[in-house]
């Protein structure tokens, strides 16, 4: 009996840990080997400096010029001279900041204008999704810049990173138009101008204790988890510090959305795990929250889990550095998270950062939920 075997077939028999199985046809053999992670190794965009100027885009859903034009007035208040995207203020289907063609030009125009130091999104929702294959990893590393926002722009993140470019997880213009001078805000503006933040995070019941270090990647996880497999997937990577945060999604999905992450192998490439806040998310099971929920699935894998970090849709949202290797320390007594990277350090303890309660409904309406 002769077997065929094409010559992906013959060079997969020379990697190391190779499955060979038969396929329903007698003559066949199939050879499957593990797909293999890739290296992230991310350069950091230089520090913001006073009069530089930083772009403002939309590459999800539209934001009232309104509150682009208060943003503006932060930046200006900061030092900082903003120019706006020649797209935002489009509104298309009742819901996109432009086409796909426009909100792609936007993005390109602010990496290609030397002039230009920074970019910070106006508003997530949805919509980058449509972005990932019009973009190449080359231009987005051709001119490295720190690119600013959260939730819909976790795929924006995921380029970044798998292009070689830090990025910023952090607050962006429908909060930044509420005047700028909270925590949130001013730690996202000292970041930019080269103050690096050193986060102390108080003690949570369900913490799993541990040091680790290694590239952070994720975001909003029903945001990057449909991206697995594509050139926006920075979980393919290895050693990573995985940070997930959701908002308004019921317990059951955020459950689909991690056991998705596992099947897929990413959580054996984690060395360690940021759980963010989990605003306005469902109660239909037992579990007293989300992260008593995740501490099931995660307490095998025997890495750190450090809960309760103010990131993501809540009151408080603290910046975050994406695609740049960073230490969790947790300790019984609380943690911490350290940045590895080039700048002066700023201590912040986050059980000091209080801010009133924003009502649910307009979380959700700047989260992209709702109207």
């Amino acid at each position: 009996m002769k077997t065929r075997m094409t010559q992906w077939v013959l060079a997969a028999t020379l990697v190391c840990g190779v499955n060979i199985m038969t396929s329903c046809s007698d003559d066949e053999v199939i050879i499957v080997t593990p797909d293999q992670p890739v290296v992230l190794n991310c350069e950091k965009p230089d520090y913001l400096k006073a009069g530089d100027k930083v772009a403002l885009i939309s590459p999800s859903y539209y934001t009232p010029m309104e509150n682009v034009e208060k943003t503006a007035d932060v930046l200006r208040s900061w030092g900082l001279e903003p120019v706006v995207g020649p797209n935002v203020g489009k509104v298309v289907d009742g819901k996109y900041a432009g086409t796909v063609d426009e909100r792609v030009s936007d993005i390109r125009w602010a990496l290609s204008d030397p002039t230009i130091k920074a970019i910070i999104c106006n508003r997530g929702g949805y919509g980058t999704i449509q972005l990932i294959d019009q973009l190449k990893l080359s231009e987005l590393k051709a001119s490295p810049k720190w690119l600013v926002g959260f939730s819909d722009i976790s795929t924006l993140h995921g380029l970044l990173t798998r292009a070689g470019v830090m990025s910023i997880h952090g607050t962006m213009s429908s909060f930044l138009a509420k005047g700028g001078t909270d925590a949130t805000s001013t730690l996202m503006r000292d970041l930019l101008l080269g103050k690096v933040p050193r986060y102390e995070v108080p003690a949570h019941k369900q913490n799993i204790t541990g040091q680790a270090t290694g590239t952070l990647v994720g975001g909003n996880i029903c945001t990057f988890a449909p991206n697995l497999g594509t050139q926006a997937d920075a979980t393919k990577g290895k050693d990573l510090i995985l940070f997930v945060e959701e908002v308004e999604e019921s317990m059951h999905n955020i459950d689909r959305q991690m056991r998705i992450l596992q099947m897929n192998g990413v959580l054996d490439r984690c060395q360690g795990i940021i759980l963010g806040e989990f605003t306005d998310c469902g109660t239909e099971f037992t579990y007293e929250s989300v992260e008593a929920m995740l501490h099931e699935l995660l307490k095998s894998y025997n890495i750190p889990v450090l809960c309760g970090f103010p990131g993501g849709h809540g009151d408080v949202n603290l910046p975050l550095v994406m695609g740049a290797n960073v230490t969790i320390d947790v300790r019984p007594d609380g943690a911490t998270l350290q940045f590895n990277i080039d700048g002066e350090q700023q201590q912040v303890n986050t059980a000091n950062i209080t801010v009133p309660e924003t009502p649910a409904a307009t979380r959700m309406r700047l989260a992209g939920k709702i109207e």
